[in-house]
């Protein structure tokens, strides 16, 4: 008896340990269970702050993107009205539209002065072109003499050199004046002087084809007065005007208006335009590069015609 006790005994211990063990092993399981799915959780959340760097700094380069158009943005003020960009301008080239009219006496001031500035002296060469009837870029028409030149591009400066008296001093000491009735394009460079054939053969034999020169302007007695020329085309809706035989380059040209002096934008070809007839056929101012201002009443609108006036600039 007592070993049939025993031995039921032990079977109920042996169920107990085995129910223990498999308690312990289902909680463990729970717990493993557990762990593993905590674990995912935290790399989803670990995922988003992980990428918010990476939109940081995508969004910092959209931004940066965004700066390398502002070159383009910036480059565009240089031609804007903007107070520093207008001074800069005024002091190159005087705005068509907003230059002051110069304070000083016109003996002394050289604000319509453009590159070509009085009493300066200039460096370059001299070559030679076959001038045909003087007629040029300035569209003066044919020239009553031959001691003619064209200026380069870059001293031309849209026009304003047209008109210009020019002593030229070769290194042998030879001199000539001429006057600037066309353009040399590129490749003449700052400085340089296209000379008709007949001006070049008064420094150096046509053969040599090119020489140092040093140049100046000059303002000479000449017995002309200024005559005033509409272009072919103008009417009282639209109009080109023109100043010819005058004394000292043309730094703008006015035209009276209803609202005051207008002042015209000048050409490459040496007019200055109208675009919506305003001031054409009323008075005309001309200003020169000294500053002197010369006022012309009575000039009808009649295209390509050269009108005289009884007017001439001051020699300085």
């Amino acid at each position: 008896m007592n070993t049939s006790r025993q031995a039921a005994r032990q079977r109920r211990q042996r169920r107990r340990l085995m129910l223990a063990g498999t308690s312990a092993l289902i909680a463990a399981g729970v717990v493993a269970y557990l762990v593993m799915a905590l674990l995912p959780d935290r790399n989803v959340d670990a995922g988003p702050a992980a990428a918010t760097p990476l939109a940081s700094t995508q969004v910092k380069a959209t931004a940066a993107g965004g700066e390398r158009a502002t070159p383009a943005a910036t480059a565009s003020p240089t031609g804007s009205p903007s107070p520093t960009g207008a001074s800069t301008t005024k002091s190159a080239r005087p705005s068509p539209t907003h230059t002051p009219e110069p304070k000083q006496k016109p003996a002394t001031t050289t604000a319509q002065a453009g590159r070509i500035q009085p009493h300066t002296s200039y460096r370059g060469v001299a070559t030679a072109y076959e001038a045909a009837d003087g007629n040029g870029a300035c569209l003066f028409g044919p020239s009553p003499d031959l001691m003619i030149a064209a200026m380069n591009t870059t001293d031309y400066e849209t026009s304003r050199a047209c008109g210009a008296y020019v002593l030229v001093h070769a290194a042998n000491g030879k001199s000539i004046t001429v006057r600037i009735t066309n353009e040399c394009p590129l490749p003449c460079a700052p400085g340089q002087l296209d000379l008709s054939q007949q001006a070049f053969a008064k420094l150096a034999d046509l053969k040599v084809g090119r020489i140092p020169i040093t140049w100046s302007l000059v303002s000479p007695s000449i017995s002309n007065m200024i005559s005033i020329r509409y272009k072919t085309g103008s009417s009282r809706y639209w109009c080109g005007i023109q100043a010819i035989g005058h004394r000292n380059p043309v730094a703008r040209l006015e035209v009276r208006t209803a609202g005051g002096w207008r002042r015209l934008p000048r050409t490459s070809y040496n007019y200055f335009i109208s675009a919506d007839g305003s001031g054409c056929g009323s008075a005309i101012r001309l200003t020169d590069i000294y500053g002197e201002r010369l006022t012309i009443n009575g000039i009808a609108v009649r295209p390509n015609v050269a009108q005289p006036t009884q007017v001439q600039f001051a020699r300085h």
